[in-house]
């Protein structure tokens, strides 16, 4: 049997459940506390569906209007449960509702006659129902942090009461699920340091769309945008929030050299509807980009399509990843994949994805003029950026595809459902 073939290759496809708590797989990605996470569950699942596995993603519904079910792909669906109001929650007051989303799931098992036999959970809250539905049945507990406490409450001002549970649940999680998928050995080494010397860690980096991303030329995305061939752009896309690090690129291209230069363009895409909580932190941005007197040279376009967004990373001579924390930064790699150069901070997973002066540059978090002369960098030498971005590419094909992680994910499921019924 070949190591990626899902167990059951002549009977029905082995079923498999991914647990996202508060990260649908099936939203669109801009919204409200959606990125990363939705992206990466929902490509794993549809990959892994391609491999033959039957994929159940479970998530918390989060609208009345919200569909129930959506089919994603043949073998690959997105179930939303219900778990407290029918309404957006905030993910750090969501645990209270965990118990009623177990009961709601170990109820679909029922109505559907089946069980899974391994469920990989996302995010903390997630690890907590996969512990808890280990009490119900046997199953394997894969687990993807996606970020962790220690490490984003060092970077906050404001540590929410759910701080000491979050982090007895993430040590607990290590030490207890079947294993542990890092997204990088830099993630890895922060569980080690962080969390317990305990438990199974497996080193699977997160994956983009090789095809969908660097299938057009920068000429004709800067057709499709309507910006000038000659324009210098510097390009973000990401949540609007204060760990990101947009005010340090704002302030970073206020210091540039190509500051008054008429063709530089700061592009900075993303964000949720008005009135959303990130709506808060886009409107202290703008004010920034107003009081540095760059409103001129800066577009706020807003959520960008999926559609679209391929287009903005191959128009851009540069992406900017200025972060405070990543585990792993799948900006970085969908804008390596359009032959793009990241400048990223060198923090996380960013290290990882990031190769300095070979794909990119990696600079200190926050470091203001260090981002800038990195920018400058780039935009000085087209030459340079053209060999970064061939770079980039080659590495995202051989390092980052969705399809190699599937494969290595359908091979660990493999091994460990294997392990159980053996």
């Amino acid at each position: 049997m070949s190591p990626f073939t899902p167990i059951s290759p002549h009977g029905p496809p082995t079923k498999v459940a991914l647990i996202s708590v508060h990260g649908d797989p099936a939203v669109e990605i801009g919204a409200e506390e959606a990125g990363g996470q939705n992206v990466y569950v929902r490509q794993v699942g549809e990959a892994l569906a391609h491999l033959g596995w039957q994929v159940d993603m479970f998530t918390r519904k989060a609208h009345p209007q919200q569909a129930e079910q959506v089919q994603h792909c043949p073998g690959c669906r997105t179930i939303r449960l219900t778990a407290g109001p029918t309404e957006f929650v905030s993910r750090d007051e969501i645990f209270e509702y965990l118990p009623q989303f177990v009961r709601e799931l170990l109820g679909f098992q029922q109505q559907e006659s089946c069980q899974y036999p391994l469920v990989h959970t996302n995010y903390w809250l997630s690890s907590w129902v996969g512990m808890e539905l280990k009490q119900h049945q046997p199953l394997v507990q894969m687990h993807t942090y996606h970020s962790l406490g220690a490490i984003k409450y060092a970077n906050v001002p404001n540590i929410p009461a759910i701080a000491t549970t979050r982090l007895a649940i993430e040590k607990q999680c290590l030490e207890a699920a079947d294993c542990i998928v890092a997204t990088s050995p830099q993630e890895e080494a922060h569980m080690r340091s962080h969390l317990s010397s305990r438990g199974n860690i497996q080193v699977i980096p997160c994956g983009t769309d090789i095809g969908r991303y660097g299938a057009m030329t920068r000429a004709e995305a800067r057709q499709k945008l309507g910006i000038p061939l000659d324009a210098k752009v510097v390009f973000y896309i990401g949540r609007f929030d204060p760990r990101k690090g947009i005010e340090t690129l704002v302030r970073a291209v206020a210091q540039s050299k190509f500051r008054t230069d008429d063709t530089l363009q700061l592009i900075i895409g993303g964000g949720s509807r008005p009135g959303e909580k990130d709506g808060w932190e886009r409107d202290r941005i703008e004010g920034i980009v107003q009081d540095l007197d760059l409103a001129d040279h800066t577009q706020f376009p807003g959520r960008i399509s999926n559609d679209a967004l391929p287009y903005y990373y191959a128009a851009a001579d540069v992406s900017v990843v200025p972060s405070h924390y990543e585990p792993f930064g799948l900006v970085a790699i969908e804008s390596m994949a359009s032959r793009t150069p990241v400048i990223a901070s060198d923090v996380g997973g960013l290290q990882f994805t990031v190769l300095p002066h070979e794909t990119g540059l990696l600079i200190p978090a926050k470091d203001i003029p260090g981002f800038s002369r990195a920018i400058d960098q780039i935009l000085a030498d087209p030459s340079l950026r053209e060999q970064w971005g061939l770079a980039a590419r080659k590495r995202v094909e051989t390092t980052f595809s969705w399809q190699g992680v599937a494969q290595q994910l359908s091979q660990l499921y493999q091994q460990h459902i294997l392990q159980m019924t053996a």
